[in-house]
């Protein structure tokens, strides 16, 4: 299961602008992990529920090895490296190391969808939502309640390519984050703690990639950071989050929507504002793309899981026909 870390190159990331990546200890004292079991009541897809938590096929944050989902986590009680996988249909085996174990260990059940309330959801009401949701019945929707994570995740994906996107969460948190304890299968990072992300250097967020909009947006947040956490937590459904959120400087509908969709596992949030999500479900209900306001009005159908209906969408296999090349992104990091 593990990998020997001499025989892991450094990336060029690391090489040209992260020596303190480079140089910090390759492998912390992790010991003996915790381990659990849990047994899902429902039907649960591990991969298609759990692996939406990444950020691109780079995350430090999250990989995979063969069958085994790693994940590393900065939790209430402090950095904790989780490794799960399926041992049997219906079983799914947790280890955890870190001051974080016992934590990352307990909220394992909600990281697999254990909270997902499908209510009344009914997916008669359009054919390609019945079917999908047919062949996909372990589909869930994970929580990670681990909010400011997610925030700021979200602000990096403002208005860029994913490409972009992933790829500055990638260099940002391995450059600054905190090695995973654990036998990872190659290192791994938790990201910078609320008071870290304040501190990052400018020439960081410059040569990650990430424009100052969004790297000025994270910062501002990490300054409320704490606050914004328990008011979040506290609030009492996905409206009340959105005021908290979109309250903050930088703050808008998209970002307060993917924020409530991987903290809180929101089964209602949509992410108003983003570049491919309101083709794809006009495409899917109706054959043709359409905007904003009228994937709204499509998945009016389902009060209360319009994301369940979206992830659905996703997982159907049906997608509009590419009408161009795709788009290339800026880098402004030579400028």
């Amino acid at each position: 299961m593990t990998t020997s870390l001499s025989r892991i190159p450094r990336t060029r990331d690391a090489e040209r602008f992260g020596p303190r990546a480079a140089t910090r200890d390759p492998r912390p004292d992790h010991g003996r992990p915790l381990e659990t079991e849990y047994r899902p009541r429902h039907p649960l897809d591990l991969r298609r529920t759990v692996l939406y938590q990444r950020h691109g096929a780079g995350d430090p944050t999250m990989t995979v090895s063969g069958s085994v989902i790693w994940r590393v986590s900065r939790t209430p009680a402090g950095i904790a490296t989780l490794a799960i996988r399926e041992t049997h249909p219906g079983v799914i085996r947790g280890a955890a190391w870190g001051p974080g174990r016992e934590w990352a260990l307990a909220q394992l059940p909600a990281l697999c969808g254990a909270d997902d309330d499908l209510g009344d959801f009914d997916a008669s009401q359009h054919p390609l939502i019945a079917d999908a949701h047919h062949r996909h019945p372990g589909l869930r929707l994970s929580r990670t309640d681990l909010v400011f994570d997610a925030l700021a995740s979200a602000i990096f994906e403002q208005k860029v390519t994913g490409m972009q996107a992933f790829g500055a969460w990638r260099r940002v948190v391995t450059w600054c984050g905190e090695r995973a304890p654990g036998p990872t299968p190659a290192p791994m990072f938790a990201p910078p703690t609320i008071d870290g992300w304040q501190h990052v250097p400018s020439w960081v967020w410059h040569r990650a990639g990430l424009e100052p909009p969004q790297s000025q947006t994270v910062v501002r947040a990490a300054r409320r950071g704490d606050a914004i956490v328990r008011t979040v937590l506290a609030a009492e459904d996905g409206e009340a989050v959105d005021r908290v959120l979109i309250s903050q400087p930088g703050i808008g509908p998209w970002t307060s929507a993917e924020t409530r969709i991987r903290a809180l596992g929101d089964p209602d949030a949509v992410s108003v504002g983003d570049y491919h999500v309101a083709h794809e479900v006009g495409y899917a209900l109706t054959g043709h793309r359409t905007d904003d306001e009228g994937m709204l009005q499509l998945l009016a159908t389902w009060p209360g899981q319009r994301q369940r209906v979206i992830r659905l969408i996703g997982a159907s296999g049906v997608r509009e026909p590419r009408r161009g090349a795709r788009l290339h992104p800026e880098d402004h990091r030579d400028h």
